[in-house]
């Protein structure tokens, strides 16, 4: 698994590869666009302004989620064959 340093502290920390990223990225994606017709029951008693403000943030963190998986999708590296390792999936 690749290390890196912090450039500010100077501290080791190990980076999670690629596909397990964009597991994650995808779990927390399928997340919050099953989470908005719950939203909706969630915001019913608010005034329409702040309906329209919770809808807002919703939506905003959908696509900023979505971009953010055709950022990981585009700079994912090539798969290496012949490894037989079995690859990393995070839990649910």
């Amino acid at each position: 698994m690749p290390v890196a340093i912090w450039p500010d502290t100077g501290e080791l920390f190990v980076m999670l590869p690629a596909s397990y990223r964009i597991t994650r990225v995808k779990q927390t994606l399928r997340r919050f666009e099953a989470d908005i017709p719950l939203l909706n029951m969630r915001v019913k008693d608010l005034s329409a302004e702040h309906q329209r403000s919770a809808r807002q943030f919703a939506e905003a963190l959908v696509n900023h989620t979505r971009a953010e998986l055709h950022r990981l999708l585009e700079e994912q590296p090539e798969p290496v064959a012949g490894h037989g390792e079995i690859p990393c999936e995070p839990a649910d």
